[in-house]
């Protein structure tokens, strides 16, 4: 009996060993990457010219989306949207680069839009990890009301409450964790829209976002913002 009991213990202390191994081991993110029913691949049919360029933007048959970052401006949804999940892989091709995609943008300010700008609305950032520093060294003010990991923010007349944590003003959402990719590195997106609140997962992992958005549904922009930039793999689902 205690040959038994000794052995019994033995093989608890073991299983118990390799749970605790197993608790450590860290969890795999996982990715939306916008297979299922419901979801729509997004192309040159979806988009429409606003005040680009002819040649600013390029729809590839594989998904693959390329932009000049010239002029300052944006391409818009044919359609608009209100409650939706989108889905897509975004890479800066050079040091600095700025670019963003708008979730409801304000229809209103597209028309306005003639000559280079951007519209109004609420805002995904997608910024390259250099643009931080570059904003520094070219002496502008300390750069501590953006960053460069998925800030997400009203435009103009746009409104949002932003989750926290929140830039200096309270008007911007800043990411809860520091998870974009350098220049060349493709990065992924999941953005939800539903009812008025959005949220951004980047890299796998939610880290920002804000509720109480008005505009609650507009068109879909992509930006282009003085550096090239290429997107992939842009999906939408839209929601009930």
């Amino acid at each position: 009996m205690k040959a038994t009991w000794i052995g019994l213990t033995s093989a608890l202390a073991v299983m118990a060993l390799a749970s605790f191994s197993l608790a450590e081991e860290p969890v795999s993110k996982a990715l939306i990457n916008g297979e299922g029913p419901g979801w729509v691949q997004l192309g040159q049919d979806d988009f429409t010219k606003v005040n680009s360029n002819d040649d600013t933007w390029t729809f590839h048959d594989d998904g693959l989306i390329e932009c000049t970052g010239n002029p300052v401006s944006v391409t818009r949804s044919v359609k608009q949207y209100t409650n939706f999940e989108l889905v897509c892989q975004w890479r800066h091709l050079k040091n600095a680069g700025n670019s963003g995609i708008f979730v409801w943008t304000i229809p209103s300010s597209l028309e306005k839009l003639t000559e280079p700008g951007l519209p109004q609305g609420i805002e995904v950032q997608v910024l390259d990890l250099g643009y931080k520093a570059a904003y520094e060294d070219g002496g502008k003010r300390k750069a501590d009301w953006f960053t460069c990991h998925g800030d997400v923010f009203p435009v103009g007349a746009a409104k949002m409450t932003p989750f926290p944590p929140t830039a200096p003003n309270k008007q911007r959402s800043f990411p809860s964790k520091e998870l974009s990719k350098g220049t060349g590195e493709w990065n992924h997106y999941y953005v939800r829209a539903i009812n008025g609140e959005v949220r951004l997962w980047v890299n796998g992992e939610e880290v920002s976002g804000g509720t109480g958005c008005s505009p609650a549904t507009g068109y879909l922009c992509l930006e282009s913002e003085g550096s090239p930039i290429e997107f992939r793999g842009l999906k939408i689902r839209e929601l009930p």
